[in-house]
């Protein structure tokens, strides 16, 4: 992570601050009430390809004793009722102000992948990963809402690793790309600001803009 990111990031969550914690701490609270503990779910991501971390979420559903993989619809079943409200409005990656404050990830960026994904597609991990992971980025904005329609359709875990692995790795690692290309502190504004116009919901979706190309396989770029 260069300086410059690392000082803008931590200016950012500074600013945040007041205004996160508090609506965090209600939110705490009325799940440990509605849904009981534990409130907070940590899962293992990768910030490289030999580097991870636990990133912090509120629990969105019902704990299982062994669990892994992306979410798809075989899991749809465990989202407990307040759990499709914080999912819905991304409210459950509050606590991830946690990791933006221990370096862990950035607000911009490729979203942490699981540590199955990094070791099965290293020639492309090696490539995504070499920016930081962020909280949002360009394949959130961009591919989020399609990945969730593929992957809602799948009824096992199976199928929704093959859905994943076959469709989604390559698709957002492209756009992954895309924005290492374009990265700059006002591209990240940018996308810091439709992150927020589209869970206000001023916003549904986003093109790239012209020119982009989604180009060959990540795995074949120089």
């Amino acid at each position: 992570m260069t300086r410059s990111k690392r000082q803008f990031d931590l200016f950012l969550a500074t600013l945040l601050v007041p205004l996160i914690l508090p609506l965090l701490g209600v939110l705490a609270l009325l799940l440990w009430v509605v849904q009981g503990r534990p409130v907070f779910f940590g899962g293992e991501r990768m910030r490289s390809s030999t580097q991870a971390f636990t990133l912090w979420k509120l629990r969105s559903m019902s704990m299982v004793a062994s669990d892994s993989g992306v979410s798809g619809g075989d899991k749809l079943a465990r989202i407990t009722p307040m759990g499709r409200i914080l999912r819905r409005s991304r409210m459950d990656e509050l606590p991830q102000l946690f990791n933006i404050f221990r370096g862990d990830v950035s607000f911009v960026g490729p979203r942490p992948p699981l540590r199955l994904y990094v070791e099965r597609f290293p020639e492309i991990y090696d490539q995504v990963l070499r920016v930081p992971p962020g909280i949002t980025g360009l394949a959130s904005l961009v591919f989020a809402a399609h990945e969730e329609r593929l992957l809602t359709r799948s009824t096992s875990a199976e199928a929704t690793d093959a859905i994943y692995a076959r469709i989604c790795v390559p698709r957002k690692a492209r756009l992954d790309l895309i924005y290492q290309r374009h990265q700059s502190l006002g591209f990240d504004l940018w996308l810091i600001f439709l992150t927020g116009a589209r869970v206000l919901g001023f916003v549904r979706g986003r093109r790239l803009p012209r020119g982009w190309r989604i180009g060959s396989s990540p795995a074949r770029r120089k």
